[in-house]
């Protein structure tokens, strides 16, 4: 009798402790849905916003422009970087030069901030070497081969600065792609073969679109693009100015080398002065052969020789259009100031 109610009570208990614990598990799981109904709901992937208020989808595709293949310059906090060069009036460089030198004016509006200022000696370097392998350029090729490879063995350090080779003829070639190694870059040059038309155009469009804008940039960097050829393009599908807008929109300085053996300069020489000029660069026209390699050598002085300054702008839009730059010398008669003429703005 007594283990048969020991048993009962046994019994009991375990089906009242079921009971209690079912009854505080529904009044937990009630007020947990309770708490749910008053917090605000989780932000799916799609809805997710960067910390512009901007999906991160449509910041890429804004980054690349309207039709999808035509990227946009980043400003990054209403903030424009700029690369330029000073020279006196017989052409020498002026290095010792201060902010108080110099007058920024953005889209024909001073300056709203001088973010920074100083002269860059040391910034790495990303270098396209854009090379006429036309027919046109046949006379003196090795020698121009020759002279590029000596130059980016001077001018390209080791776990630094990078270069890229790109010949050209009725299309564009990649012979090495962006690498700090002199010795493949050297290979990339020697490569190159002459033959075929000329598309020039093409060629500085592809080198800005599909090389330097889709190159990483850790932290500062100066693209230049150095740019060898006659001038005399008949094959392009872009035209002069939409080439040189892509370069702009990549933020390189162009310079450009002619390879015109006539002894005067023609159509095609006018060519490469506006590419030049439009981007900030400078144009050599090396009638005697030696003068070639004196050109890649002024090039590479330039590139360590520079200023670089960070301003913010009095009234940025994010609308895609073009604004202007200008950086005048207070001094004007005695100095002048190289840099690129604008940049697109970013797009919302």
């Amino acid at each position: 009798m007594g283990s048969f109610l020991t048993r009962h009570i046994f019994r009991s208990s375990v089906r009242w402790a079921a009971v209690l614990l079912l009854v505080t598990g529904l009044r937990e799981f009630r007020m947990m849905q309770a708490a749910a109904s008053q917090s605000p709901p989780a932000q799916t992937p799609a809805a997710t916003q960067n910390a512009a208020g901007q999906n991160p989808a449509d910041q890429k595709s804004g980054e690349q422009g309207t039709n999808g293949d035509v990227p946009r310059i980043k400003v990054g906090t209403n903030e424009v970087n700029v690369v330029f060069t000073v020279t006196d009036k017989h052409g020498k460089r002026i290095t010792d030069l201060k902010q108080a030198d110099f007058r920024f004016v953005d889209d024909n509006k001073p300056a709203a901030e001088i973010r920074s200022f100083h002269a860059e000696t040391n910034l790495p370097l990303q270098v396209g070497l854009l090379i006429d392998a036309s027919n046109s350029v046949r006379d003196r090729f090795k020698f121009e081969q020759e002279s590029a490879i000596e130059f980016l063995n001077q001018t390209v350090r080791r776990g630094y600065d990078q270069a890229m080779v790109v010949g050209f003829d009725a299309t564009p070639e990649v012979t090495q792609d962006f690498t700090d190694d002199t010795e493949k870059l050297g290979k990339g040059v020697r490569m190159l073969r002459p033959g075929g038309g000329t598309a020039l155009y093409d060629a500085l469009y592809y080198a800005g679109r599909d090389k330097l804008l889709k190159k990483a940039q850790n932290g500062p960097t100066r693209r230049a693009i150095i740019l060898l050829s006659d001038g005399e393009d008949n094959l392009s599908h872009v035209t002069r100015e939409e080439a040189i807008e892509m370069a702009q929109r990549a933020e390189a300085i162009v310079y450009t080398i002619s390879t015109n053996v006539s002894g005067t300069k023609g159509a095609g020489d006018k060519v490469m002065e506006r590419i030049a000029d439009a981007t900030g660069g400078r144009a050599f026209f090396p009638f005697q052969i030696r003068d070639v390699a004196n050109a890649f050598a002024e090039i590479q002085d330039e590139l360590r020789s520079q200023y670089a300054v960070s301003y913010k702008p009095a009234d940025l839009k994010s609308d895609g259009h073009f604004r202007t730059i200008e950086i005048v010398a207070l001094d004007r008669k005695s100095f002048r100031v190289r840099a690129r003429r604008g940049y697109y703005a970013p797009v919302q």
